[in-house]
């Protein structure tokens, strides 16, 4: 195993940091609202996300920025396709784990988990690596277009038989990013974009809880005790915290009213607790979290590792947009949790495997 002794971007680590204890705290929180109805619940998810996500997670962050980022890309075909197979463990039905209609966990006793964590990581080494050694070719039909479509249209298959769209979604995202960094054209990428669209129509027709989404976004108070409830608790919530917020620890919609209060609907906790300012900084760090690691990717050493750069990023900032957005009625509700603070000590672990790997990157960096 190589290990990188090069200085870490201190900014992107300190950003990361910041992220990760201001998550400790607002996830604090808003599970005081588990406690209130399950206090073996609270047990249970408060071990999960300090010991696995935060503990665990920040070892390993530390392991990964010293792991060599060129490691990754010889064994891009491996770790994707054991991405894959993992992803497909959840449909065994001793292992697989089914929760409110969808089956994408994996239960191995002592704790569960979403294989597509991990799916999401592989299949950006195996876009990153693949986008790298296309080089000119990229700007093909047969060596950019179809193969970076083929790629999408895998990892597609495994997560919508689940089904999973959300997380496909974000994966989507991270793709086009990763292509358009790597040179793609942009009549291509247009050409995704309509395929993408129609994909949204047929998932719609064919899955009415995503039709009813769409449907609850334009109208969210025609349904507003069954499927427009969610939006409009939340919006209660971020209303009521006003400018300053109510205080730390003063949320009344995580008592009951939200669904989820530790899991996607926990920005509107806090908002309602810090007010527009508070829910601003968040935005704020986050922002600079994707500035500083884009910029680590614009100073990375080879193609390949500001591709796997931009398409971590993305793959985390996408998430964040997309979970703000809906608890704010910008954009369709989707279940997608908030990277670094929502409930998930899995997920919470992978996010900082993530941070770690641009860390490593950075150690690469060139100064300028």
């Amino acid at each position: 195993m190589n290990f990188c002794a090069g200085k870490v971007d201190k900014s992107f680590l300190g950003i990361t940091a910041l992220l990760v204890v201001l998550g400790f705290f607002i996830f604090s929180s808003a599970s005081l609202g588990v406690l209130a109805s399950n206090q073996i619940k609270f047990s249970s998810v408060a071990f999960n996300q300090t010991f696995f996500g935060i503990f665990l997670g920040s070892i390993a962050c530390l392991i990964f920025s010293k792991i060599d980022y060129k490691l990754y890309r010889k064994n891009a075909f491996i770790l994707f396709a054991l991405s894959i197979v993992l992803t497909l463990l959840v449909f065994v039905p001793s292992i697989g784990l089914s929760h409110g209609g969808a089956t994408r966990w994996i239960d191995l006793g002592f704790i569960s988990f979403q294989p597509s964590e991990l799916l999401k990581i592989g299949f950006v080494i195996y876009l990153a690596a693949f986008i790298s050694k296309a080089k000119d070719r990229i700007k093909t039909l047969n060596g950019g277009l179809l193969p970076f479509f083929a790629i999408l249209a895998v990892a597609g298959a495994v997560l919508l038989a689940q089904p999973d769209t959300d997380t496909y979604a974000v994966m989507i995202f991270a793709g086009l990013a990763m292509f358009i960094v790597g040179g793609g054209k942009w009549s291509h990428i247009i050409a995704v974009g309509l395929i993408g669209v129609l994909g949204i129509a047929t998932v719609a027709y064919m899955r009415p809880y995503v039709k009813e989404r769409i449907m609850t976004f334009i109208d969210p108070g025609a349904n507003s005790l069954t499927s427009g409830y969610q939006i409009q608790q939340s919006l209660i919530a971020v209303g009521s915290g006003g400018v300053v917020g109510k205080g730390f620890g003063k949320s009344i919609q995580k008592f009951s009213y939200l669904p989820e209060p530790i899991g996607d609907s926990i920005f509107a906790v806090a908002a309602e607790e810090f007010g527009f300012i508070g829910a601003s900084i968040i935005i704020i760090m986050f922002v600079f979290f994707c500035f500083k690691g884009l910029k680590i990717a614009a100073r990375a050493p080879d193609a390949f590792g500001g591709l796997l750069a931009v398409g971590i990023v993305i793959l985390i900032m996408s998430q964040m947009f997309v979970n703000v957005g809906g608890m704010i009625g910008l954009l369709p509700l989707t279940g997608i949790p908030l990277p670094f603070i929502s409930h998930g000590g899995t997920a919470l672990f992978i996010t900082l495997v993530e941070a770690g790997i641009i860390m490593n990157i950075s150690r690469n960096s060139k100064r300028i």
